[in-house]
């Protein structure tokens, strides 16, 4: 139940933790999806909330909702200004040459009958700029900190395989399918609100991370 996952909640703003393999919006196949939990979700309100953003399935971590019509638009106003702080932790298959730096690659969305859509590095795409640091190596892989300036469709999937030169553990379609999925987490989101304390919370490091030898960088 999602409603065991509040890390944020004041009277326009809710910020879950999204489960990895649960989509925020209703897939085609008819399965779960965030849209089964808002109800759950409305915590004394008469309204259900709805998502301000979204998230990959496969991307745990924080999901943030307005609780209201007039929250929600200005909430997802705010994600396509630019006004949301985001950050991610991801794993990679490999190790960096640098220990940080700047990917700036515009994306564009490309779609072939054999492979279906994706993005791919595209001069004349949306602009997508992403800063990223590497936080701890283990076994071949790394854990990075990835601060995303921008908020394109699968921007930091495509920016860690064709940026980076190494793509997320995990990724199905930009690197290599894992047994303990994608390796991709929205840990950290934060909206200033003026004079009104901010909207911010910080998602707990995934057991799945652990699972691969990572310890949390922020009780290290």
């Amino acid at each position: 139940m999602l409603a065991d996952h509040v890390l944020f909640i004041d009277n326009e703003a809710l910020i879950v933790d999204k489960p990895a393999g649960l989509p925020v919006d209703p897939p085609r196949n008819g399965g779960l999806s965030v849209e089964n939990h808002l109800q759950a979700l409305m915590l004394g309100y008469k309204a259900w909330p709805k998502p301000a953003h979204r998230l990959d399935r496969d991307t745990s971590g924080c999901l943030l909702l307005g609780r209201s019509d007039k929250a929600h638009k200005r909430l997802s106003r705010s994600f396509e200004e630019g006004q949301v702080t985001k950050r991610y932790l991801a794993i990679i298959d490999g190790v960096p040459e640098e220990a940080s730096g700047t990917i700036d690659m515009p994306l564009g969305k490309r779609s072939t009958i054999e492979a279906g859509w994706r993005m791919v590095p595209d001069p004349g795409g949306k602009p997508a700029r992403t800063a990223w640091s590497v936080l701890a190596i283990a076994d071949g892989r790394a854990l990075l900190e990835l601060l995303p300036e921008t908020g394109r469709t699968h921007q930091l999937r495509v920016h860690a395989a064709s940026g980076i030169g190494h793509a997320i553990t995990g990724d199905p379609y930009y690197g290599t399918a894992h047994a303990g999925g994608m390796m991709l987490h929205a840990s950290d989101l934060s909206i200033a609100r003026g004079a009104k304390p901010a909207i911010a919370a910080h998602a707990p490091f995934p057991a799945r991370f652990a699972a691969l030898g990572f310890v949390d960088p922020d009780c290290a």
